[in-house]
Protein backbone atom coordinates (compact mmCIF):
# COMPACT_ATOMS: atom_id res chain seq x y z
CA UNK A 1 0.00 0.00 0.00
CA UNK A 2 0.98 3.65 -0.36
CA UNK A 3 1.71 5.44 2.90
CA UNK A 4 3.35 8.62 4.16
CA UNK A 5 6.27 8.31 6.53
CA UNK A 6 8.25 10.98 8.37
CA UNK A 7 11.81 10.56 7.12
CA UNK A 8 13.21 12.76 9.91
CA UNK A 9 11.90 15.56 12.12
CA UNK A 10 11.44 18.79 10.21
CA UNK A 11 9.28 20.76 7.83
CA UNK A 12 6.66 19.47 5.41
CA UNK A 13 9.36 18.26 3.03
CA UNK A 14 10.21 15.35 5.38
CA UNK A 15 6.86 13.69 4.57
CA UNK A 16 7.70 10.96 2.05
CA UNK A 17 5.47 8.65 0.00
CA UNK A 18 6.57 5.03 0.48
CA UNK A 19 5.30 1.49 0.00
CA UNK A 20 4.42 -0.38 3.18
CA UNK A 21 3.07 -3.89 3.81
CA UNK A 22 -0.67 -4.17 4.25
CA UNK A 23 -1.43 -4.25 8.01
CA UNK A 24 -3.40 -7.16 9.43
CA UNK A 25 -6.17 -6.83 12.04
CA UNK A 26 -5.58 -8.45 15.39
CA UNK A 27 -8.16 -9.49 17.98
CA UNK A 28 -10.81 -6.80 18.37
CA UNK A 29 -9.55 -4.87 15.33
CA UNK A 30 -10.78 -4.21 11.80
CA UNK A 31 -8.88 -3.59 8.58
CA UNK A 32 -10.07 -0.51 6.72
CA UNK A 33 -9.51 0.65 3.16
CA UNK A 34 -9.13 4.37 3.72
CA UNK A 35 -11.01 6.80 1.51
CA UNK A 36 -9.81 9.94 3.29
CA UNK A 37 -7.87 11.02 6.37
CA UNK A 38 -8.04 14.24 8.35
CA UNK A 39 -4.95 16.40 8.90
CA UNK A 40 -4.62 17.63 12.48
CA UNK A 41 -2.31 19.62 14.73
CA UNK A 42 -0.86 16.50 16.41
CA UNK A 43 0.28 15.30 12.96
CA UNK A 44 2.27 18.50 12.57
CA UNK A 45 3.77 18.12 16.04
CA UNK A 46 4.73 14.52 15.24
CA UNK A 47 6.34 15.64 11.97
CA UNK A 48 8.44 18.14 13.90
CA UNK A 49 9.59 15.47 16.35
CA UNK A 50 7.62 17.00 19.24
CA UNK A 51 4.88 14.38 19.70
CA UNK A 52 5.83 10.72 19.52
CA UNK A 53 3.17 8.07 18.79
CA UNK A 54 1.96 6.16 21.85
CA UNK A 55 3.51 2.72 22.44
CA UNK A 56 2.33 0.21 19.86
CA UNK A 57 0.93 2.84 17.47
CA UNK A 58 2.11 3.02 13.83
CA UNK A 59 4.80 5.58 13.01
CA UNK A 60 2.65 6.70 10.07
CA UNK A 61 0.84 9.96 11.02
CA UNK A 62 -2.92 10.42 10.86
CA UNK A 63 -5.47 10.10 13.66
CA UNK A 64 -8.87 10.01 11.93
CA UNK A 65 -10.07 8.27 8.79
CA UNK A 66 -13.14 7.35 6.81
CA UNK A 67 -13.25 4.22 4.71
CA UNK A 68 -14.60 0.77 4.02
CA UNK A 69 -14.36 -2.27 6.27
CA UNK A 70 -12.24 -4.90 4.49
CA UNK A 71 -11.68 -7.58 7.13
CA UNK A 72 -12.57 -8.32 10.73
CA UNK A 73 -10.15 -9.57 13.36
CA UNK A 74 -11.10 -12.28 15.86
CA UNK A 75 -13.86 -11.32 18.27
CA UNK A 76 -15.31 -8.41 16.29
CA UNK A 77 -19.10 -8.15 16.17
CA UNK A 78 -21.42 -5.45 14.91
CA UNK A 79 -19.42 -4.53 11.80
CA UNK A 80 -19.46 -6.09 8.36
CA UNK A 81 -17.20 -6.11 5.31
CA UNK A 82 -18.07 -3.36 2.83
CA UNK A 83 -19.58 -1.06 5.49
CA UNK A 84 -18.71 2.65 5.21
CA UNK A 85 -17.29 3.80 8.54
CA UNK A 86 -15.14 6.40 10.22
CA UNK A 87 -12.54 5.64 12.85
CA UNK A 88 -10.32 7.28 15.41
CA UNK A 89 -6.84 5.70 15.31
CA UNK A 90 -3.63 6.30 17.32
CA UNK A 91 -1.70 6.62 14.05
CA UNK A 92 -1.62 5.20 10.54
CA UNK A 93 -4.21 7.43 8.87
CA UNK A 94 -1.91 8.67 6.10
CA UNK A 95 -2.08 5.37 4.23
CA UNK A 96 -4.38 3.49 1.86
CA UNK A 97 -5.16 0.87 4.50
CA UNK A 98 -5.05 0.75 8.29
CA UNK A 99 -6.27 -1.13 11.33
CA UNK A 100 -8.54 0.34 13.98
CA UNK A 101 -9.90 -0.88 17.29
CA UNK A 102 -13.46 -2.00 16.58
CA UNK A 103 -14.74 0.05 19.52
CA UNK A 104 -13.34 3.20 17.90
CA UNK A 105 -15.16 2.62 14.61
CA UNK A 106 -18.68 3.80 13.82
CA UNK A 107 -20.86 4.03 10.72
CA UNK A 108 -20.74 7.27 8.76
CA UNK A 109 -23.92 9.27 9.52
CA UNK A 110 -26.40 9.16 6.62
CA UNK A 111 -25.83 11.93 4.10
CA UNK A 112 -22.31 12.77 5.30
CA UNK A 113 -19.70 12.41 2.52
CA UNK A 114 -16.60 10.34 3.38
CA UNK A 115 -14.32 13.39 3.10
CA UNK A 116 -16.39 15.21 5.72
CA UNK A 117 -16.54 12.07 7.88
CA UNK A 118 -12.73 11.89 7.80
CA UNK A 119 -12.62 15.44 9.23
CA UNK A 120 -14.91 14.71 12.16
CA UNK A 121 -13.81 12.41 14.96
CA UNK A 122 -10.48 13.86 16.16
CA UNK A 123 -11.76 17.41 16.48
CA UNK A 124 -15.31 16.64 17.61
CA UNK A 125 -14.08 14.26 20.30
CA UNK A 126 -11.39 16.72 21.43
CA UNK A 127 -13.96 19.51 21.71
CA UNK A 128 -16.54 17.33 23.45
CA UNK A 129 -13.98 16.09 25.97
CA UNK A 130 -12.42 19.46 26.71
CA UNK A 131 -15.15 22.04 26.24
CA UNK A 132 -18.06 20.11 27.73
CA UNK A 133 -16.72 17.29 29.93
CA UNK A 134 -13.65 18.93 31.42
CA UNK A 135 -14.49 22.58 30.76
CA UNK A 136 -18.16 22.19 31.78
CA UNK A 137 -19.48 24.81 29.37
CA UNK A 138 -23.04 25.69 30.28
CA UNK A 139 -25.78 27.44 28.33
CA UNK A 140 -25.62 31.17 28.94
CA UNK A 141 -21.82 31.30 29.43
CA UNK A 142 -19.16 33.10 27.40
CA UNK A 143 -16.41 31.06 25.75
CA UNK A 144 -13.13 32.32 24.28
CA UNK A 145 -11.79 30.02 21.55
CA UNK A 146 -8.20 30.44 20.38
CA UNK A 147 -7.35 29.21 16.92
CA UNK A 148 -10.88 29.98 15.79
CA UNK A 149 -10.08 29.06 12.19
CA UNK A 150 -8.62 25.65 13.06
CA UNK A 151 -10.44 22.35 13.07
CA UNK A 152 -10.74 22.61 16.86
CA UNK A 153 -11.85 26.24 16.69
CA UNK A 154 -14.49 25.78 14.00
CA UNK A 155 -15.90 22.68 15.72
CA UNK A 156 -15.96 24.41 19.11
CA UNK A 157 -17.74 27.41 17.58
CA UNK A 158 -20.49 25.26 16.10
CA UNK A 159 -21.00 23.15 19.20
CA UNK A 160 -20.88 26.10 21.62
CA UNK A 161 -23.60 27.79 19.58
CA UNK A 162 -25.66 24.60 19.31
CA UNK A 163 -25.54 24.06 23.08
CA UNK A 164 -26.54 27.58 24.03
CA UNK A 165 -23.40 29.59 24.81
CA UNK A 166 -24.38 33.19 25.40
CA UNK A 167 -21.34 34.64 23.68
CA UNK A 168 -18.63 33.07 21.50
CA UNK A 169 -15.36 34.93 21.03
CA UNK A 170 -12.71 33.58 18.66
CA UNK A 171 -9.18 34.64 17.76
CA UNK A 172 -8.20 34.47 14.07
CA UNK A 173 -5.33 35.62 11.87
CA UNK A 174 -6.94 37.21 8.81
CA UNK A 175 -9.95 39.27 7.82
CA UNK A 176 -11.22 36.37 5.70
CA UNK A 177 -11.04 34.08 8.72
CA UNK A 178 -12.81 36.70 10.83
CA UNK A 179 -15.70 36.88 8.36
CA UNK A 180 -15.90 33.08 8.14
CA UNK A 181 -15.84 32.71 11.93
CA UNK A 182 -18.65 35.22 12.35
CA UNK A 183 -20.68 33.47 9.66
CA UNK A 184 -20.17 30.15 11.45
CA UNK A 185 -21.60 31.48 14.71
CA UNK A 186 -19.00 33.53 16.58
CA UNK A 187 -20.26 36.76 18.12
CA UNK A 188 -16.82 38.39 18.13
CA UNK A 189 -13.79 37.37 16.06
CA UNK A 190 -10.58 39.04 17.20
CA UNK A 191 -7.74 39.65 14.73
CA UNK A 192 -5.00 38.64 17.16
CA UNK A 193 -2.20 40.20 15.09
CA UNK A 194 -3.86 43.62 15.31
CA UNK A 195 -6.07 43.49 18.41
CA UNK A 196 -5.55 42.54 22.05
CA UNK A 197 -7.84 39.60 22.74
CA UNK A 198 -7.88 40.41 26.46
CA UNK A 199 -9.19 43.92 25.84
CA UNK A 200 -11.65 42.71 23.21
CA UNK A 201 -12.97 39.98 25.50
CA UNK A 202 -13.48 42.43 28.33
CA UNK A 203 -15.17 44.89 25.99
CA UNK A 204 -17.51 42.24 24.60
CA UNK A 205 -18.49 40.99 28.07
CA UNK A 206 -18.82 44.35 29.83
CA UNK A 207 -15.77 43.54 31.99
CA UNK A 208 -17.01 40.09 33.05
CA UNK A 209 -14.49 38.05 31.04
CA UNK A 210 -14.73 34.58 29.53
CA UNK A 211 -16.24 31.83 31.66
CA UNK A 212 -14.31 29.26 29.63
CA UNK A 213 -11.15 29.57 27.54
CA UNK A 214 -10.24 26.77 25.11
CA UNK A 215 -6.60 27.22 24.11
CA UNK A 216 -4.42 25.41 21.56
CA UNK A 217 -1.64 28.03 21.69
CA UNK A 218 -0.03 28.26 25.19
CA UNK A 219 3.20 30.33 25.32
CA UNK A 220 2.50 33.91 26.29
CA UNK A 221 -1.22 33.28 25.84
CA UNK A 222 -1.36 31.53 29.21
CA UNK A 223 -0.92 34.70 31.27
CA UNK A 224 -3.25 36.60 28.94
CA UNK A 225 -5.88 33.89 29.28
CA UNK A 226 -5.81 34.45 33.03
CA UNK A 227 -6.39 38.15 32.39
CA UNK A 228 -9.26 37.47 29.97
CA UNK A 229 -10.99 34.91 32.19
CA UNK A 230 -13.96 35.68 34.40
CA UNK A 231 -13.98 35.14 38.14
CA UNK A 232 -14.14 31.36 38.75
CA UNK A 233 -13.34 30.87 35.05
CA UNK A 234 -11.91 27.70 33.51
CA UNK A 235 -9.02 27.47 31.07
CA UNK A 236 -8.64 24.19 29.20
CA UNK A 237 -5.29 23.63 27.47
CA UNK A 238 -5.58 21.34 24.43
CA UNK A 239 -2.42 22.36 22.61
CA UNK A 240 0.94 24.06 23.08
CA UNK A 241 1.69 25.39 19.61
CA UNK A 242 3.68 28.32 21.02
CA UNK A 243 5.51 26.23 23.62
CA UNK A 244 5.97 26.86 27.33
CA UNK A 245 4.57 29.84 29.18
CA UNK A 246 7.40 32.33 29.90
CA UNK A 247 7.75 33.80 33.41
CA UNK A 248 4.20 32.94 34.41
CA UNK A 249 2.74 34.88 37.34
CA UNK A 250 0.23 32.60 39.04
CA UNK A 251 -1.27 35.24 41.33
CA UNK A 252 -4.06 36.15 38.86
CA UNK A 253 -5.07 32.49 38.87
CA UNK A 254 -5.36 32.61 42.65
CA UNK A 255 -7.12 35.94 42.87
CA UNK A 256 -9.73 34.96 40.25
CA UNK A 257 -10.13 31.41 41.59
CA UNK A 258 -9.36 30.03 38.13
CA UNK A 259 -9.14 26.39 37.13
CA UNK A 260 -6.50 25.53 34.51
CA UNK A 261 -6.85 22.03 33.03
CA UNK A 262 -5.07 20.15 30.28
CA UNK A 263 -5.50 16.92 28.39
CA UNK A 264 -4.71 15.02 25.20
CA UNK A 265 -6.90 12.56 23.33
CA UNK A 266 -4.39 10.41 21.45
CA UNK A 267 -2.89 8.57 24.43
CA UNK A 268 -6.26 7.67 25.97
CA UNK A 269 -7.21 4.00 25.97
CA UNK A 270 -9.43 2.54 23.27
CA UNK A 271 -12.10 2.02 25.95
CA UNK A 272 -11.98 5.71 26.94
CA UNK A 273 -12.31 6.73 23.30
CA UNK A 274 -15.21 4.34 22.79
CA UNK A 275 -17.02 5.94 25.74
CA UNK A 276 -16.46 9.40 24.24
CA UNK A 277 -17.73 8.21 20.87
CA UNK A 278 -20.89 6.93 22.55
CA UNK A 279 -21.48 10.38 24.01
CA UNK A 280 -20.95 12.01 20.61
CA UNK A 281 -23.45 9.62 19.10
CA UNK A 282 -26.01 10.53 21.74
CA UNK A 283 -25.54 14.29 21.91
CA UNK A 284 -23.97 15.41 18.61
CA UNK A 285 -25.20 12.95 15.99
CA UNK A 286 -28.71 14.51 15.96
CA UNK A 287 -27.06 17.83 15.08
CA UNK A 288 -25.11 16.21 12.24
CA UNK A 289 -28.17 14.43 10.92
CA UNK A 290 -30.23 17.63 10.97
CA UNK A 291 -27.44 19.60 9.26
CA UNK A 292 -27.18 22.06 12.17
CA UNK A 293 -23.51 21.09 12.55
CA UNK A 294 -21.18 20.05 9.72
CA UNK A 295 -17.40 19.50 9.61
CA UNK A 296 -15.79 22.44 7.87
CA UNK A 297 -13.58 21.01 5.09
CA UNK A 298 -11.37 23.73 3.63
CA UNK A 299 -9.38 21.77 1.05
CA UNK A 300 -8.43 18.24 0.05
CA UNK A 301 -5.11 16.89 -1.24
CA UNK A 302 -4.25 13.46 -2.63
CA UNK A 303 -2.14 11.34 -0.30
CA UNK A 304 0.99 11.88 -2.39
CA UNK A 305 0.69 15.63 -1.70
CA UNK A 306 0.77 15.32 2.09
CA UNK A 307 3.68 17.79 2.19
CA UNK A 308 1.58 20.42 0.40
CA UNK A 309 -1.24 19.79 2.86
CA UNK A 310 1.14 20.39 5.76
CA UNK A 311 2.48 23.56 4.14
CA UNK A 312 -1.08 24.89 4.08
CA UNK A 313 -1.54 23.76 7.68
CA UNK A 314 1.66 25.56 8.71
CA UNK A 315 0.60 28.74 6.91
CA UNK A 316 -2.40 29.19 9.18
CA UNK A 317 -4.45 30.66 6.33
CA UNK A 318 -7.05 27.87 6.13
CA UNK A 319 -10.47 27.81 7.78
CA UNK A 320 -11.54 24.41 9.06
CA UNK A 321 -10.06 21.02 8.19
CA UNK A 322 -7.58 19.85 5.58
CA UNK A 323 -8.17 16.31 4.32
CA UNK A 324 -6.05 13.77 2.40
CA UNK A 325 -7.78 11.55 -0.14
CA UNK A 326 -6.43 8.13 -1.04
CA UNK A 327 -6.03 8.54 -4.78
CA UNK A 328 -3.54 6.07 -6.19
CA UNK A 329 -0.06 7.51 -6.67
CA UNK A 330 1.00 8.08 -10.27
Amino acid sequence: MDAIEISQPGGPEVLRLVRRPLPQPGPGQVLLRHIAAGVNGPDVMQRKGLYDPPPGAPDIPGLEVAGEVVALGPGVDGLRAGELVMALVPGGGYAQYGVADAGNVMPVPPGLPPVAAAALLETFMTVWLNMFQRGRLQAGETVLLHGGASGIGTTATMLAKAFGARRIITTVATAAQRDASLALGADVAVLYKEQDFVAETMRATGGHGADLVLDIIAGEYVARNYAAAAMDGRIVQVGVIAGAAPQLDLFPMLSKRLTHLGSTLRARSAADKAALMAQLRQHVWPLLQSGAVRPQVYRTFPLAQAAQAHRLMDSGTHFGKIVLTMEAAA
